[in-house]
């Protein structure tokens, strides 16, 4: 197959869907697919929607001979009347890869109805979806009314191979001290920071440190809100803010680390979650979004309601004096991760389902309706319960 993937920016973005992205790109093309790369320009919410009006960018998708275009759902202001005229021209099948609904984050009601016009118009201009959690398919089939074809193939958490040993991890967890938080996110509103040192500056400060690991450069506002909250808490010398890491520098980071904490974040899947839990990370997540998905409450970490401030004080003060339920939760994560599915896995059954999106093993959508095959649901090999 021939396949555009149209994205916002480089492929080789630091957020974790660009990583997704990425990895089902490259799996794609080992399996002998091409896969070309269709950069849109970044920008504004407003900047974006007028770049859909460009009579160029329809003549590029509709003209580059692809056999299925494969469309980050972030880029769905641009997308969502070029899809139409793509449709009318009888361009070829567009499948949205998708990571998270916009209008469904946290944020002023009255800019998420906004937001909910363009990107329920985008996704019904597409005749199928890759969604990376059983969260986002539900999202989008709210939004749509309506199921389409879909696969779903969940992220995996073994980016840095094989999860730690267990006495390694037992030896870190029983040793005193404080416990070691580690917050994996660029800074910005969805991923819940400012929240986060609220209620850690209820919690008794000698027993947590909180490692912030993520760019600040997504939204600079919020990263220096919170380097001012940091400092209007007095909680300067418990929370350190480290940048961006990758490679082996982000690995030790993960294995000296005690807790994965994000209990205020919105994610739609979170592989963060699951490559923490790869390092024996029991993780604190929300209850709003997919964290739940991969967070058993009280088994492998916990999960707290979006607007509960006072709940992670106490869930920290029990690890801290309890060390054998700390190593317990860090043992379940582990179990959690390896019992996951890893990137192979996704990648096979996004690859069989495109395969049949070309072929006309499932049904596209036209002008007029379905067409095609009966319409009916792929299952990812990656899903599970």
């Amino acid at each position: 197959m021939r396949i555009g993937l149209v994205i916002y920016g480089r492929l080789d973005t630091l957020t974790g869907g660009y990583l997704y992205d990425q990895i089902m790109a490259e799996a794609l093309m080992e399996c002998g697919h091409q896969v070309e790369v269709i950069s849109l320009t970044d920008g504004c919410y407003q900047k974006r929607l007028q770049q859909g009006l460009s009579p160029q960018l329809t003549a590029r998708l509709r003209d580059g001979d692809f056999d299925l275009l494969l469309q980050d759902e972030l880029c769905h202001p641009s997308l969502f009347q070029v899809n139409r005229q793509l449709r009318r021209s009888g361009g070829p099948p567009t499948v949205a890869v998708v990571h998270q609904v916009l209008c469904d984050e946290p944020r002023n009601r009255w800019l998420n109805r906004f937001y909910h016009l363009t990107e329920s118009r985008y996704l019904g201009s597409v005749d199928g979806f890759v969604f990376n959690s059983r969260t986002t398919r539900r999202t989008v089939e709210d939004l749509l009314g309506e199921e389409r074809p879909h696969v779903i193939a969940y992220p995996a958490g073994d980016r840095f191979g094989r999860s730690l040993a267990p006495e390694v991890i037992r030896k870190r967890g029983l040793q005193p001290g404080p416990l070691k938080l580690l917050f994996l996110g660029n800074i910005m509103p969805r991923k819940g920071l400012l929240p986060l040192l609220e209620a850690l500056a209820i919690a008794e400060r000698g027993s947590w440190r909180l490692s912030v690991v993520g760019s600040e450069d997504f939204d600079p506002g919020y990263a220096a809100e919170a380097r001012q909250l940091v400092q209007r808490l007095g909680l300067a010398a418990a929370v350190h803010f480290l940048g961006s890491l990758q490679g082996e520098v982000l690995r030790r980071q993960l294995a000296a680390s005690h807790l994965f904490c994000m209990p205020y974040a919105y994610e739609g899947f979170g592989i963060a979650i699951l490559e923490a839990m790869a390092f024996g990370l029991p993780a604190i997540g929300s209850s709003a979004g997919a964290a739940g998905e991969t967070i058993a409450n009280g088994v492998n970490g916990f999960l707290l309601e979006p607007d509960d401030r006072e709940g992670l004080a106490p869930l920290l003060a029990d690890l801290h004096q309890d060390r054998q339920r700390l190593v317990d939760m860090a043992s379940a994560a582990t179990a959690t991760f390896e019992s996951r599915p890893g990137w192979q896995e996704g990648a096979a059954a996004i690859e069989h389902f495109l395969k049949e999106m070309v072929s006309g093993g499932i049904a596209v959508a036209t002008e007029d309706g379905v067409s095609g095959s009966q319409l009916r649901r792929t299952e990812g090999e990656t899903e599970s319960s």
